[in-house]
């Protein structure tokens, strides 16, 4: 029994509905899963082969050349080094967006071995480790050494106090001496916020140099 249909065929040979790259996309995609559920071979079904070239025609008219939006890409590369994925998921949260949340995760486990790299902690002397919660919250990234614990998180103190840290005893302790809080922006500059703990906790200095986290 076949499961392909003639719609993706009659779309392709009047495109005229398809005038933006987003329906133009749509199309495209929704023709590729068609072949895909009968057994053919996208790159060579005619349908699929028109609505790209369909997609060609309607992304160059009235757009910019290349060479601009080129220019555009790497514009866009440099601004988003300039603000790091944090600080735009801090501004916006991240509760019931699954897509957000994960990044908030993966990019904070990195910005927190960044600062145990800092800190010139000892591999295998500390974890690093994420509680995701529920999908109401952004859970929590956790640094837990010998002497210290920080914990990123966002929402639950409020703008500037993403970062709680304190000193602890070894990694079974979980409550820990104070509380002292940092903003996101602290944690992007490992090395400056590592002088501020060692400094406010009253860490104890390494006695010798550490496996390197990060070339």
């Amino acid at each position: 029994m076949s499961y392909d249909v003639a719609f993706r065929h009659q779309q392709a040979l009047d495109p005229s509905a398809l005038v933006s790259v987003a329906t133009c996309l749509h199309a495209l995609t929704a023709a590729i899963e068609d072949c895909r559920n009968a057994g053919k071979d996208a790159e060579a079904d005619p349908a699929v082969l028109l609505l790209a070239q369909h997609l060609g025609s309607v992304a160059s008219v009235g757009r910019p050349p290349a060479i601009q939006l080129r220019r555009g890409c790497m514009d866009q590369i440099a601004e988003i080094r300039r603000n790091p994925a944090l600080l735009v998921l801090a501004h916006k949260g991240v509760s019931y967006d699954a897509n957000a949340k994960a990044l908030f995760h993966q990019d904070g486990r990195k910005a927190l071995k960044r600062l145990a790299e800092a800190l010139l902690l000892a591999d295998g002397s500390f974890d690093v480790r994420s509680n995701k919660a529920g999908p109401a919250v952004s859970g929590e990234i956790t640094l837990h050494g010998e002497e210290v614990y920080v914990q990123l998180s966002l929402g639950g103190m409020g703008a500037d106090r993403e970062v709680m840290f304190r000193r602890c005893r070894g990694r079974s302790d979980y409550t820990g001496e104070r509380n002292h809080w940092a903003s996101i922006r602290e944690l992007l500059a490992p090395d400056r916020f590592a002088a501020r703990l060692r400094r406010e906790l009253n860490l104890t200095a390494p006695v010798a140099e550490p496996t390197r986290l990060f070339a």
